[in-house]
């Protein structure tokens, strides 16, 4: 699979946000995972790549059935809309 380079940089976007699974970016562009590593380490410094491997492993929010919510924002007690 041959991907823009609009995609690479909208994987790495996806990828860096804490919210967004693996899974939805497999579901949007067709690589799992893996790939998404791949894609990563290719296409980043050694030293951002080292970063967002540290933060990424292990992250239940990067996985969809690790999660414990499905769908949404975490919304504090404090932050009321006003109508």
């Amino acid at each position: 699979m041959s991907l823009s380079e609009s995609d690479i940089s909208r994987i790495i976007e996806m990828a860096w946000e804490d919210r967004t699974t693996f899974d939805a970016i497999e579901a949007q562009f067709g690589i799992n995972e893996k790939d998404v590593i791949k894609l990563m380490r290719n296409n980043m410094k050694p030293s951002s790549f080292k970063l967002w491997r540290k933060r990424v492993s292990g992250r239940n929010t990067k996985h969809q059935a690790k999660r414990n919510f499905k769908v949404g924002r975490h919304v504090s007690s404090d932050q009321t809309k006003y109508k």
